[in-house]
């Protein structure tokens, strides 16, 4: 082969290779869920890429991905109540990038934010809430601490990334304490019990001092009744007689006279003397 030829062939290989590589360069793709921020010669472009394919500039031209997606991240806290007491929470931060701050935060953050900005700030303001509460408060109000910590921490990081929520996980406390908060728990539950048992007692007894007055006022109005009506007493008797008159109570004692089984039966007094017994005659 002539040396021309091989020279002509070695050199049509580089252009392609140029070409490929120009090619290469001069296009970027951006994955779903990312946006890329374009770097020119050192300098940051101020409109980040949407995701997708795209031409840029060979050679003088590169695309850093930023995330925009939902993270997690487990955090550990060390903190002091108002009590002084040494708190450790364990909790979760989950956090996202708005497109609105992608470039800003490549520009001003070195790497990831969460390290620089978000982390730090959800600390400091997890330490102010806590340090406004007792322990025995930090532990029954969990919820509340997460809010109050939230909003504080939404106020100190801004615009730059959105805080989606925090998870506190646990709360751990000193063994001592721990045991304390238990021992007055366990007081309190007793005290919460006998007041109860206090109160039942107070209940039935003001429902028995009802009941006594409701029963002894019954009976003067029966009585002030039959001081005013003395045939009241006779009519019930005949309301509730079922027309068979009780003659005689054991010994042989006559419960109602003559006169009066007249009366109720409505026969005449011989009549009523025939239906008594013998002995009771």
């Amino acid at each position: 082969m002539r040396p021309e030829l091989v020279a002509r062939m070695v050199g049509g290989a580089i252009l392609v290779l140029v070409a490929v590589l120009l090619v290469a360069s001069g296009t970027y793709v951006v994955e779903p869920g990312y946006r890329g921020v374009e770097i020119i010669l050192g300098r940051v472009s101020e409109r980040f890429k949407p995701e997708g394919f795209g031409l840029k500039l060979p050679l003088v031209s590169t695309i850093h991905p930023v995330s925009i997606r939902q993270q997690t991240v487990r955090e550990t806290a060390e903190c002091y109540s108002s009590d002084l007491q040494q708190i450790r929470v364990d909790l979760r931060i989950l956090y996202r990038i708005p497109e609105s701050a992608v470039v800003r935060l490549f520009r001003d953050y070195e790497g990831d934010p969460f390290g620089q900005l978000v982390a730090p700030r959800v600390h400091e303001a997890l330490k102010e809430v806590v340090a406004l509460q007792n322990a025995e408060q930090i532990v029954k109000n969990r919820e509340q601490i997460k809010v109050r910590t939230l909003d504080l921490a939404r106020s100190k990081i801004g615009e730059l990334v959105v805080v989606e929520d925090l998870v506190i996980e646990d709360i751990k406390l000193t063994p001592e304490l721990e045991r304390a908060i238990e021992q007055k728990m366990v007081q309190e539950q007793e005290a919460a019990k006998a007041r109860f048992v206090q109160q039942r007692a107070q209940i039935e007894a003001n429902t028995a001092v009802i009941k006594a007055r409701g029963e002894a006022e019954s009976i003067r109005i029966r009585g002030e009744a039959l001081k005013e009506n003395p045939t009241y007493v006779d009519l019930q008797i005949v309301d509730r007689w079922d027309g068979q008159a009780p003659l005689v109570v054991g010994g042989g004692q006559i419960l109602m006279s003559v006169s009066e089984l007249w009366r109720f039966t409505g026969t005449n007094h011989a009549r009523a003397q025939s239906l008594l017994p013998a002995r009771s005659r």
